[in-house]
């Protein structure tokens, strides 16, 4: 009698464990019927292509799983299912241009769960409408006019993080160096903070939030996405406390309204006269952060890399420097002026832009249901565009893997095929930031040293920006003086 109990409670558990998955297959393909929608693979429920999307960054190669797709299925469109969402993969410069042109009308922007999960902010409006707040906010600091006064203290930062991190040293580890260079900078431009020893304990929980903030939502102990939101709430403490201290500060007249975006954002609010929370001020500082000096450090690393490959090119660069820092008064800063001057360095910042995009690409949602192609994409759907697409296509560049920074002379490449800041009206704000700091950072790293890559054949993984495995370590040669 017993026996049968237990039978009966197993075929029980079999039927619902059964019965769930049926549901779940059910739910995910219902997902995606409809008449007209883009060839493709959805994958399994919850997972959909998720790992093979991750994979093929980790393995190094992430324009493999669009590659693969597009000669499977379509050249310019197809579906899949990308982190628990119905997707449709754009691909290829009249995507991008439809998808940037479109911005607020068919399509707007997305993040996963897991960005509004590390942004607690964001759950209270949405992480759009924090954005939009942001994008209002920024120019008055990041356009080229406002930058342009920065320039010197930029140099300055460089200077020191040369003089303190590579020289008197035979061989240096270059991504974690970068890393330090571009936050060093956030901090002093964002924040006014200059204390190498403050600045330190960021180190390692911006390690883990920059890992674990576009990956799967599993807030289990171990996961990525639990040490990014542990992370997030040790900075944000840490910002907090900076905030509440400048809030003193600018009462007592010790700060300035306008020495930083921190000073901006607690002086500044909305057409209701309401001022933003500190916690909300936290939040943004934290995304300007993240976005300030990630991915500028993983383009620096990749310059280092490819002038270390490829002597010419190096030559080139280290001329049009040297003819800059030959015609400064000893001790005299970069200039606006010196910066116009490096037009061979930006191509060639640029063709590893091209070759190493630090945005892999984006998301967006559909807002209304079009067609685009001939495919019908549903109210929802999420959509992602590709950099790689177009940057490693031979039909937008030609012999694709070469590096060859003359694409960028005169007009350059075609209209919506460079893509490595996005484009239309969200893209990215810092752009003319990024452009600052890799030109001064090339300008104090090449008067200063040749290099060679210890590793030849490092492996380069995506995880979700581009860094090489080892964090590229190189032996120093000086330049003798």
């Amino acid at each position: 009698m017993e026996q049968n109990f237990y039978l009966s409670l197993l075929l029980l558990f079999v039927s619902f464990i059964t019965l769930s998955l049926f549901f779940l297959f059910y739910k995910h393909r219902s997902s995606f019927t409809g008449p007209n929608l883009p060839p493709g693979k959805v994958g399994y429920p919850m997972i959909g292509e998720s790992f093979e999307f991750f994979s093929t960054g980790w393995k190094g190669h992430p324009e493999k799983f669009i590659f693969d797709r597009m000669s499977k299925y379509s050249s310019e469109v197809f579906k899949t299912s990308l982190l628990g969402q119905p997707a449709a993969v754009f691909c290829g410069a009249a995507c991008n241009k439809f998808l940037f042109s479109n911005e607020n009308k068919l399509v707007t922007a997305w993040w996963p769960d897991s960005v509004n999960k590390v942004f607690p902010s964001s759950l209270q409006t949405s992480s759009k409408e924090e954005a939009k707040k942001m994008r209002k906010m920024l120019p008055n600091f990041l356009k080229a006019e406002a930058l342009q006064r920065y320039i010197g203290i930029m140099d300055t930062i460089a200077q020191r993080h040369f003089a303190s991190g590579w020289e008197n040293r035979d061989e240096v580890l270059v991504f974690p160096l970068s890393k330090k260079y571009t936050f060093w900078l956030a901090c002093r431009l964002f924040l006014s903070l200059e204390d190498p020893n403050h600045i330190a304990r960021f180190d390692d929980p911006f390690k883990l939030l920059a890992s674990g903030i576009i990956s799967m939502p599993i807030d289990l102990p171990g996961t990525p996405f639990n040490r990014a939101i542990k992370a997030s709430n040790f900075i944000r403490k840490e910002l907090l406390l900076i905030i509440k201290q400048r809030k003193i500060d600018l009462a007592d007249g010790k700060a300035s309204p306008t020495q930083d975006i921190l000073s901006h954002m607690l002086l500044t609010c909305d057409e209701n006269g309401t001022y933003m929370n500190e916690l909300d001020i936290a939040d943004k500082i934290l995304g300007l952060l993240i976005g300030g000096h990630d991915t500028a450090s993983a383009s620096c690393t990749f310059i280092v890399k490819y002038l270390a490959e490829l002597p010419h090119i190096y030559d080139g660069v280290y001329k049009e420097q040297m003819e800059i820092a030959k015609s400064k008064a000893p001790g005299e800063l970069l200039n606006w002026d010196d910066i116009k001057k490096m037009k061979y360095s930006w191509n060639v910042a640029c063709e590893v832009l091209r070759l190493a995009p630090p945005l892999q690409g984006a998301f967006r949602e559909a807002i209304n249901d079009f067609i685009f192609n001939g495919f019908s994409i549903p109210k929802g759907w999420k959509l992602y565009w590709s950099a790689n697409s177009t940057h490693r296509n031979a039909k937008y560049f030609p012999e694709p893997e070469k590096f060859d920074p003359s694409r960028f002379e005169g007009s350059g490449p075609a209209p919506y095929t460079f893509v490595p800041f996005g484009g239309g009206p969200r893209m990215c704000p810092g752009k003319e930031y990024a452009r600052l700091e890799i030109l001064v950072f090339m300008h104090n790293l090449v008067k200063r040293f040749k290099w060679e890559k210890v590793l030849p054949d490092e492996k380069i993984i995506v995880d979700p920006m581009p860094m090489p495995a080892k964090d590229l370590p190189i032996k120093l040669f000086p330049h003798k003086a």
